[in-house]
């Protein structure tokens, strides 16, 4: 499992905000819980190189700052990379820890929430080119 580093290919071409085309973001209440579905996803064939711990100060500096708070501001933004970047800046401000995982295909994001499932989580997305689909 790695430490999070943003890179520039994690960012949205307009916009800057964090988009991770073909990974999914699960957020959990509990680092610990946060820890252990990343471990067992590598037990259960996931690449260490593409299973990300992202504790909430790395969350804060790195993926919050890719969205303004006004960035909507005058006229909403035509995707929600956003206001999902906001609801893991939120979630982050309590606390919570982010496990981004690669998942470029609905049958390896179905893998990961087999996993995740097990413990409390707050929120999963999975970024797809178009769309980021909720888990």
């Amino acid at each position: 499992m790695k430490h999070f580093i943003l890179d520039p290919h994690m960012c949205a071409a307009f916009g800057g905000a964090f988009y991770p085309t073909g990974h999914s973001m699960v957020m959990f209440p509990n680092a610990d819980d946060a820890s252990r579905v990343g471990h067992q996803l590598i037990d259960k064939g996931f690449s260490g190189d593409e299973v990300y711990l992202i504790p909430p100060k790395t969350l804060l500096a790195q993926i919050s700052p890719t969205v303004r708070d006004d960035a909507d501001t005058p006229l909403p933004s035509a995707g929600t990379d956003g206001a999902t970047v906001r609801m893991y800046t939120k979630l982050a401000r309590e606390g919570q820890t982010g496990l981004l995982v690669k998942t470029e295909n609905r049958a390896t994001a179905e893998r990961l929430m087999e996993v995740v499932r097990q413990v409390p989580y707050s929120v999963a997305e999975r970024y797809c080119r178009l769309v980021i689909e909720d888990l």
